[in-house]
């Protein structure tokens, strides 16, 4: 019973909606009205209120840490953990708060990286970071950063089951960025620029 607890909290944390909660905070529109309608720190950044995509950012990140440190704390058994991090992060993706219609995963699935191991928390950042400054095309970074990930996990965390839970976080994510992948092709992808 107690697992299944961990891992229904973690899906229903998971389901917690910064991007929404943020914007009424900010008294900004419903993120899922405007841009690409996607509930997530880009999409709220396009209203110019830097603060509030942050708190987005910050907040749909720490739910993905906290949904595996506290698997961590409950129990000591891999399967546990890596189901509690694929949780979190289906409910960003499936949030049973939103009519199952959520963002794409990259600030969770970074969260959740950093709960697994920090180091690979910091090399998935890294990689977006990186891209990101050359490219300016966050859907790019998350995508490179996402490819680059399982293979992060085996070097740090070995071949295991929490590997292969970033592996399907990965596929996952990268699904999800299916319709920024066609733009990508057809050299349609909006880009940040500098200030």
């Amino acid at each position: 019973m107690l697992k299944i607890a961990i891992i229904v909290f973690s899906y229903l944390l998971g389901s917690i909606s910064f991007a929404v909660i943020s914007s009424r905070i900010f008294r900004l529109p419903d993120p899922r009205t405007y841009g690409s309608g996607n509930p997530g720190a880009t999409n709220v950044l396009r209203t110019g209120k830097k603060a509030a995509a942050a708190l987005t950012l910050i907040g749909d990140g720490l739910k993905g840490t906290a949904a595996v440190l506290v698997a961590q704390h409950f129990s000591d058994d891999p399967a546990v953990v890596a189901a509690a991090a694929l949780a979190a992060f289906s409910g960003h993706l499936f949030p049973v708060f939103l009519r199952f219609r959520g963002g794409k995963g990259v600030a969770t699935a970074l969260g959740v990286s950093f709960g697994l191991f920090f180091w690979l928390g910091a090399a998935v950042a890294g990689t977006w970071l990186a891209v990101f400054l050359f490219s300016r095309i966050s859907s790019l970074s998350a995508l490179i950063a996402a490819a680059l990930a399982p293979i992060y996990a085996i070097l740090m965390l070995g071949t295991n089951i929490l590997s292969l839970s970033v592996l399907t976080m990965s596929m996952l994510l990268i699904w999800r960025h299916k319709s920024n992948i066609e733009k990508l092709v057809r050299g349609e992808e909006g880009a940040f620029r500098k200030k």
